[in-house]
């Protein structure tokens, strides 16, 4: 930190990224005019796989600045002649009216946001008819998307909005390493930049094609921080059957989790996509909240979830008797018990940026 890991002098560089630094020292990334070229030239691609045109209005609500997403998917989409509305993070107001007054019908955003924003218009739906909002196309990324969030999603906004997800991290440019096309089936990875290998995390064995581990990159183009065998700590697999779209790139697997977010309850791996998992096969929205702690040298864990409309009651029996079969549930996927705690609609906090799920009070 700052420059250490940059190959060409300071003055070839025309662009400098960096991540939140939220566990110390941010890693700061840097870009050629070339690596600019490049990083577009893939984000078009993806983009274009997943239904955007030179006809789509797309509204930007990424922050802004040192973070990657929202310049890497502005670029990208002005390459294929896209309009870009780059409204950035935050003033849900604002998103919202921009949307129904420009007639905006795509948007990147995270999949927490993006549906806080469906929530905000139904919130809004006897001023403002959800008839107003022509939003069909959704480029989601930057944070884990479950098929099941997926679909609420869409079914919080209706009129065939259709999401799709992507995948970049800064140290290999940001979003545009892999993305959805609109078969769904998963991401497809610009091969001809990015050379992936699946290994054991524990031994760092590369895995025979179809296995299930960590993935490693190798950004084969970018000239400002060239990556080798790049450790993600994502856990995904590599899909080497042709795809009905009729790309032949490889495609990955929505990753699962990450080796680094996994929590080991009393033995047991547990990954907050299982949790949200859970939560949506029974009909809840994915709002929760895990609290892991150690009491008595022995490893607890809470999870709090939202309560809407499906789950209210005001009686404390009927509370109770749901908070068990959503207890129920997770012990059966996880393996390891769970208490559940209701929490009041609208209690937990709504992020504009990645959804903060896990509090582990273990290692404090």
């Amino acid at each position: 930190y700052p420059f250490g890991m940059f190959s060409v002098p300071r003055k070839e560089l025309v662009r400098i990224h960096a991540s939140s630094g939220t566990t110390g020292n941010p890693t700061v990334v840097g870009y050629t005019r070339e690596d600019l070229e490049n990083w577009a030239e893939q984000v078009a691609r993806l983009v274009v796989a997943a239904g955007a045109s030179d006809e789509s209005l797309v509204q930007i609500c990424f922050g802004y600045g040192m973070f990657t997403g929202a310049l890497g998917l502005h670029y990208g989409l002005e390459r294929i002649g896209a309009t870009v509305v780059p409204t950035s993070s935050g003033n849900t107001e604002k998103q919202l009216k921009f949307m129904r007054d420009f007639g905006t019908d795509t948007i990147v955003a995270t999949p927490s946001y993006c549906l806080y924003l469906a929530e905000s218009a139904r919130e809004r739906a006897e001023e403002f008819p959800l008839g107003q909002y022509r939003l069909k196309l959704g480029l989601l990324g930057s944070e884990g998307c479950t098929p099941e969030m997926r679909d609420q999603i869409e079914q919080s906004w209706g009129g065939g909005f259709f999401a799709t997800d992507n995948y970049g991290m800064s140290e290999l440019n940001g979003p545009g390493m892999s993305g959805e096309c609109r078969e769904r089936c998963g991401l497809h990875i610009n091969e001809d930049h990015f050379l992936c290998e699946i290994i054991d995390s524990k031994t760092g064995e590369i895995l025979p094609p179809g296995e299930t581990g960590e993935l490693v990159v190798t950004n084969l183009t970018k000239r400002g921080i060239p990556m080798l065998r790049y450790r993600t700590k994502d856990i995904t697999r590599i899909d080497y059957e042709p795809c009905a779209c009729g790309r032949t790139t490889v495609r990955m697997t929505k990753p699962r989790g990450r080796s680094d977010d996994m929590l080991i309850i009393r033995g047991v791996n547990v990954f907050p996509s299982q949790v949200e998992h859970v939560l949506l096969e029974l009909g809840m929205d994915p709002n929760y909240l895990i609290l892991v702690d150690r009491k008595n040298n022995l490893d607890t864990m809470e999870v709090q979830v939202e309560m809407n409309a499906a789950l209210f009651s005001d009686t404390v029996r009927d509370l109770e008797s749901t908070e068990k079969r959503i207890e129920g549930a997770l012990q059966s996927t996880l393996n390891v018990h769970a208490r559940v705690r209701l929490m009041e609609p609208g209690s937990l906090p709504r992020s504009e940026g990645k959804a903060k799920r896990v509090i582990d009070n273990r290692k404090l």
